[in-house]
């Protein structure tokens, strides 16, 4: 019986495995409910006492040389030969990286107001009741403060997700003397319902400018510069008339967009001018809610949404797009 268990130790010593299913097969013939071991453990009870030891031993290394062959090929990494391809194929490449069309959009819009001589401030994105509402003017019976529009927090009602990043504006003024003139980039959230035009989180660039004798002309001509740089040199843009609880005069700015194309149509409504940003003179009560004398100082302030404006560079017709990493999109733009 030895000399049968020293052919099967080196059986199994020279056994290679190329393949999951011929080490399955090894396991089988020899630790298989009818496999070798069986047979051999059977054949045990027929072997003298004096040599029960020795062969023993052997079954016992056997049975180990096995597990430790199935077990080598299980824990080892795939062997791959040189000659499983064709080398001479051409290679893939790299697949260029490139940022979210979000990024690039508000990259260039900081760029612009920073040669323009703005500074770019931050804020935190959960926001207490003053800095997000009171301190910008908002009455208590604003539909803003409604749950409809605002994700409170459920802990703690005084606090909200920031709705706009104006809080910045308003921690800028509290904490600095004017002159003052920054923009705030960043994410902003609004309990909205989500659809191709609309999303509960989005991002905007909001600007600031306080000092002594800030008028009405100096945001246009701000507002001008930025749209002639964005948009191109030719760029027209209108103001009309609007509401914004924190600015008073309140504005909405158009650019020509023009009606050469049925897009175009579409998107202007058939006028032909664009809606881009909100804009308007900082209003006195919020000057004084900020420790700042509006006797002395006055300010514009602006806001825009990053999104709508790469939607309309990338020409993206939803913008949920923006949101869900799809790979399709983001390599075309």
């Amino acid at each position: 019986m030895q000399a049968k268990i020293q052919e099967y130790l080196h059986e199994v010593a020279s056994a290679a495995p190329l393949n999951a299913q011929e080490a399955e097969a090894l396991r089988l013939r020899f630790l298989g409910r009818k496999g070798v071991m069986n047979d051999l453990f059977a054949d045990f009870k027929t072997v003298a006492p004096d040599a029960r030891k020795e062969v023993g031993q052997l079954l016992n290394q056997l049975k180990t040389a096995v597990e430790a062959k199935v077990s080598e090929f299980a824990n080892a990494k795939p062997k791959v030969s040189i000659h499983a391809e064709d080398v001479t194929r051409p290679a893939w490449g790299n697949l260029p990286g490139t940022h979210h069309p979000v990024s690039q959009v508000r990259d260039e819009l900081v760029d612009i107001f920073r040669r323009m001589g703005f500074a770019v401030a931050e804020g935190p994105e959960m926001e207490d009741d003053w800095h997000n509402f009171t301190a910008l003017n908002f009455p208590p019976e604003h539909p803003a403060r409604d749950m409809q529009d605002t994700f409170f927090l459920a802990r703690n009602p005084d606090w909200a997700l920031r709705t706009h990043t104006s809080n910045v504006q308003v921690r800028t003024m509290e904490t600095r003397k004017p002159p003052i003139r920054i923009i705030a980039p960043g994410r902003v959230f609004r309990n909205e319902a989500i659809s191709s035009r609309s999303h509960c989180m989005f991002h905007q660039v909001e600007g600031l400018y306080i000092d002594r004798n800030v008028s009405f002309a100096d945001m246009k001509q701000t507002l001008l510069e930025f749209a002639q740089a964005f948009f191109g040199p030719h760029t027209a843009i209108r103001l009309r008339p609007s509401y914004f609880p924190f600015t008073e005069p309140s504005a909405e700015m158009d650019i020509w967009w023009g009606l050469e194309t049925e897009t175009d149509y579409r998107m202007t409504k058939g006028t032909g001018w664009l809606e881009i940003l909100g804009c308007g003179m900082v209003d006195p009560a919020v000057l004084e809610s900020c420790g700042i004398n509006p006797e002395e100082y006055s300010g514009f302030a602006f806001g825009l949404g990053v999104e709508r404006i790469a939607m309309q560079r990338f020409a993206i017709p939803d913008i949920r797009a923006l949101f869900e990493n799809d790979l399709r999109l983001l390599r075309n733009l």
